[in-house]
Formats: C-alpha cells, structure tokens, sequence
C-alpha cells in the first residue's frame, strides 16, 4: 500500500448476485426457473471502486453517504476490513441492484431503494479526509453525494493542489472545474456532449467542463484520451478475454486504475495506459466474481486476484492490511521445488524483517527454462500449497517470466530477500527495489541444503 492517501468519494450501492442453474421453463409464464446455488454480495458504485484501489495496495478513505438499515450494515461489514470509510447521512434505504444469473449470464437485474446522500454541511471527519488527501477518484453514482455543495466547494479548492478524477453519471453532479482527468463511458460522453460526435466529443467535453482531460472509456476497443495535445486512442493489451465475460465493474476497475496512477505521479497519458489494462485484467479475470463476499448460510470472502498470476490467497489482500497499520511487507523468491530446511530458514528469517511476507514462485515454465526439462519435481499446485501452509508465509504469487521483476513491479515490496548464493549487485530486481525506495537483503544460506544436491543424491541412490 502507498502511504499516500487516495480519498474515494461518491455512492455506495449494495450488489448482489443470485446465481443458479436453468434447466425448465416456469409453467405457467414463458420465464426460465432458476434453480438457486449461491448468493454474493459485493459494494457497488463508489464502494467497489474503494475496494479496488486498497486491493491494488494504495490506502483508502472512502467519502460516501450510509444509512443504518440492514443492508447498509452489510456494506460496512464488507468494507471494513479493506479501507477506511467516512460516513456522511443517507437519507431513504440503501440502494440494492440484485442480478440474477445463470451460465454466466445475466437473466434479470432488481433495483431497491431511494437513498440519497442528505444535503447537509459537510462534518470535520469529511473534511479530515479531504485535507489529507494526495488525490481523490469522485465515483458519482447519481445519489446525491457529488451534488452536496460543501463538499463540491472543497473539492474545487483541493483541485488545484492534487489530482482529481471524476468519473459522472448522466444523473449526478456536473464536474467541479479544474479536475485532472473525467472518465465517462462512450455512451455517457454521448449525451453529456449532445450534438458532438467521433473524436470531437472529447474536445466539447474538455472546454465545457474546464478539465485537463477527458478520457472516454470504450469497452474493448480501449480508451480516447483528449488533451490540450489533440487526442489520443488507448488500445487494450494483447490478453485474452473469454468471449461473454462479465464486464461489470469495469469502470470502477478503470476510475480507481488511473486514480492510483495518477497518485504515483504517472502522467495522464501513462495513467489512462495502465487503466485500460487493469480494466482488462479485471475482466479476463472474472470480473466482481473474483470479489464476491458469499452469503449461503455464513458470512465467507472471495478473495480478490488483482493481476494475472496471484494465487488463491490474496497478495493484494495482505499487502493492504500490513501496510494499513503501518507494517513493512517481505517479499522473496525462488523456485522453493523440494522444501528443505534450507527453504525454511530463509522463510523465517524473511517474515522476521517485517509484517507479513510474499512468496514470488517460478511458474512451472518458468522453473523448466532455469533448470532443465526435469524440473520442477514438484507442480507449482503442490508447491503453493506446500508453501501457504508454513507459518512464515502469508500469500504466494506466481509468475512466468524469468524474473520475478514485473511483479514486484506491482507488489513494490519494503524488502526484497534473496538467499546468500547471490550478491545485491548479482540480482536484476535489485535496481527496481531501490527505484521505489525497497531494500534488497541477501540472507545466508543453511550449508548442506539444496534441490538440485538433493535430486542428484536421489537419482544416484542404486
């Protein structure tokens, strides 16, 4: 997590899905009878895009308006473990949007609730907030919270000092002048625009709402960044997106991507770059299902894969908690293909240095390109599994490049472990640690322990 504040601000919503199997037609209505199999409950609008931004490992304070009905109490509940949230009056019941799903598809959305955010004067603990602020992501859903004046006036004011990014809704508040960046959808940008069209709906966008960019979100054909410069087609990366993927949440995933760019000081053009490709992740990945808070009976997590290759227990997940409460995260690597003591001394001696403690594991590709076609003796499944079970370990990512370097990239580790066979100087990562401010420890080895020592000795016993 960065330790530079990112303030959400907007609607939360209550989502769920009820998700079930069709095998019949209801007999007495040509309607599909949906055989119930699981609930999931999950914050929607400005909720799910506070979710994401902590996931991704930046601290969260999410500015939002709740009531004290049951399912406002579920939303705190689900946000509780993951950002700091600031709550402003709601005045009417928490909105719900239940969808009811089957195959993969949706067959049926329900809406309830007439919330909107009261209009009083913004409180202290709002404007604590906003002071500590070093950008804020407005997520308006259309219920009130961006149009409460107090708070648009002192929005107007941090513009001018941090980055502000205002994703609008057709029914909510106009932007405030001066934001860095307005992400509409294609279609919202079309009646936001009303006679503009093609690439000259970014440019009416930009001078009627006096921002410095606007970048249109265009599904899977990327984003339209238009700037003071001209404009700009953002296309997506070159993943594989399984045809019918649930896309929603996708602008939530875009909103607090560029969000968090932008409060790493990348530029807008960079940011709307990696937006598009966390947004695409985000789908190719499984979309809200991969956060899905289950409901059948108990009260259970989904635990959110935030970028290719994080195991089941997520890294995300352990990253924002040990640097929510101020902790240094550990990270260190290898193949770990036959656990030895070795392996289990550098572990402890790792998790010793900090609060909590990432494992990069070389994919099974991966190992066979480093040391051979026989290897590893041990599927990366039962090397996860091995590993997650001993009591040093909090999570473990997997990656398939030679180098764990572009997810350390992502995960930006306090310290970087490696075991005594390697000097500083030796290891490729080691630069990009001390970029972002890391430190790589190299940490002795167990004489007399190793894989391939190991391997050898049992290929040799007749």
């Amino acid at each position: 997590m960065t330790g530079s504040p990112l303030v959400v601000l907007g609607d939360t919503l209550l989502d769920s899905d009820i998700i079930g199997t069709v095998s019949r037609l209801c007999p007495d209505a040509p309607v599909p009878v949906v055989d119930l199999s699981l609930q999931c409950q999950r914050p929607g609008g400005a909720g799910l895009a506070a979710l994401l931004a902590a996931r991704a490992g930046h601290q969260v304070t999410l500015v939002t308006a709740l009531g004290a009905d049951p399912p406002a109490r579920s939303l705190a509940a689900l946000l509780a473990a993951h950002v700091d949230v600031v709550a402003m009056p709601l005045r009417g019941a928490t909105v719900c949007k239940t969808r009811v799903r089957a195959a993969g598809r949706s067959l049926l959305r329900i809406d309830s609730g007439d919330g909107r955010a009261a209009a009083d004067p913004i409180d202290s603990d709002v404007q604590d907030a906003l002071r500590d602020a070093r950008a804020v992501l407005v997520a308006d859903y259309g219920r009130g919270v961006a149009t409460v004046r107090s708070l648009r006036a002192a929005l107007a004011e941090l513009a001018c000092r941090v980055p502000v990014v205002w994703d609008p809704h057709p029914h909510g508040g106009v932007p405030i002048p001066g934001c860095r960046l307005i992400t509409p959808n294609e279609s919202e940008a079309a009646t936001f625009a009303s006679a503009a069209d093609g690439l000259a709906i970014g440019a009416v966008l930009r001078q009627r709402w006096q921002c410095s960019a606007v970048a249109m979100t265009r599904g899977p054909h990327g984003a339209l960044l238009t700037t003071s410069g001209g404009c700009l087609a953002v296309p997506v990366p070159d993943i594989v997106v399984p045809p019918g993927s649930d896309t929603c949440g996708a602008g939530d995933a875009f909103a607090a991507a560029v969000a968090g760019a932008l409060l790493d000081d990348r530029s807008v053009t960079e940011a709307v770059t990696v937006a598009v490709g966390a947004a695409s992740h985000f789908v190719a990945d499984g979309g809200v299902s991969s956060i899905d808070s289950l409901a059948s009976g108990r009260e259970a997590t989904h635990l959110l894969s935030a970028a290719p290759g994080l195991a089941a227990r997520s890294v995300p997940d352990i990253a924002a908690r040990v640097r929510r409460r101020g902790g240094r995260l550990v990270a260190t690597g290898g193949c770990f293909d036959l656990l030895h003591p070795g392996h289990l001394s550098l572990l402890r001696q790792a998790r010793a240095l900090g609060d909590g403690l990432v494992v990069c594991l070389n994919s099974d590709e991966s190992v066979r390109r480093l040391k051979g076609p026989s290897r590893p003796i041990v599927p990366a499944a039962g090397r996860i599994a091995l590993l997650e079970a001993l009591e040093p370990v909090d999570a473990v990512a997997v990656f398939d490049e030679d180098t764990p370097a572009e997810l350390l990239a992502q995960l930006r580790p306090d310290i970087w472990v490696k075991g005594g066979d390697y000097t500083v100087a030796e290891l490729p990562e080691a630069p990009l640690i001390s970029r972002y401010g890391g430190q790589t420890v190299i940490i002795p080895l167990v004489e007399g322990y190793s894989t391939s020592r190991l391997v050898a000795a049992a290929r040799d016993k007749p």
